[in-house]
């Protein structure tokens, strides 16, 4: 089960597996998490396992950021996400600035 967690200072950490089974209520959880501050950083170190819709879960995350004008940044994107998110041409959504 994918959980999200507050690291504090605007930071989270995302964690576990990360399906379609968990994808909505993360979506939300985010959004809630998210919605009040101008700059979050999401962790995802501690997740074990992830699919496309985990992918759509940070996508989705860095549109809504994006649409209020906030800033969202990932670190340590596992690399099966990574992956996904070349092979669908969107990699710069989920990648910090700087790296490909």
């Amino acid at each position: 089960m994918g959980r999200l967690a507050a690291a504090g200072d605007g930071r989270f950490e995302l964690s576990g597996e990360i399906g379609f089974d968990d994808a909505a209520r993360l979506l939300a959880e985010g959004d809630a998490a998210f919605g009040g501050l101008q700059q979050a950083e999401v962790d995802l170190a501690r997740v074990t396992r992830a699919d496309s819709a985990g992918l759509a879960l940070l996508l989705e995350w860095s549109v809504a950021a994006g649409a209020a004008g906030r800033s969202l940044r990932y670190r340590n994107v596992p690399s099966a996400i990574a992956s996904l998110a070349g092979i669908s041409d969107v990699a710069e959504l989920i990648s910090p600035p700087g790296r490909g």
